[in-house]
């Protein structure tokens, strides 16, 4: 059957998401439009296909046992130099976050696996681009605003096109679902130029 690769993210939902997908394609980021504004909870991960239906029932578990929380994002920062990323930062949900993707990454699951650098949940809107598009980013979004209720994560696939397409949505409290539209709470804001 072969391998996929898959993610494991919390999506930021509208007008978020596409506000700050548009900003990141706007900046010269060309996989603005092939990855989902999201939060990571597993990175890119290679398994068999055939592992898929104990990947979600391993996900339906994780997210029956967990809980809404509020996410909160303000501001930006960077993994300059160590890794050329430019990202929003998760100020409220973090810890949240972070209890998530170790029970997503748990020994026992079947998707086990050790990360590259420490996990720090955060949003992605500039990566691998130059460095002055970077510092644009990072400064133009600096007074960057967004707030909603997490209610689940999602599992998503990299296609052979490289663009991630979300196979099923896990709601806390246990419900699997197909993917509905989010709702906004509120409407992120930028500052005033």
């Amino acid at each position: 059957m072969g391998t996929v690769t898959i993610g494991v993210s919390i999506a930021v939902p509208e007008p978020h998401g596409s506000l700050l997908q548009e900003r990141r394609a706007g900046f010269g980021d060309a996989a603005a439009h092939k990855i989902p504004t999201h939060v990571t909870l597993l990175p890119p991960t290679e398994v068999d296909r055939a592992e898929l239906p104990a990947v979600e029932a391993h996900l339906t578990e994780v997210a029956a046992a967990g809980r809404p929380f509020t996410m909160r994002l303000s501001g930006t920062d960077t993994f300059r130099p160590l890794s050329p990323v430019v990202y929003v930062r998760v100020v409220e949900g973090a810890e949240a976050c972070s209890r998530l993707q170790e029970r997503v990454r748990d020994a026992s699951g079947p998707v086990a696996r050790e990360l590259q650098f420490p996990y720090h949940p955060h949003v992605t809107v500039a990566h691998g681009i130059e460095e002055a598009a970077m510092d644009r980013a990072f400064e133009e979004l600096a007074g960057y605003e967004a707030e909603w209720p997490c209610t689940g994560f999602a599992l998503h696939e990299q296609g052979p096109d490289g663009v991630w397409r979300k196979l099923r949505e896990f709601s806390f409290g246990g419900r699997t679902v197909v993917p509905p539209q989010a709702a906004p709470v509120d409407r992120g804001t930028l500052p005033a130029r």
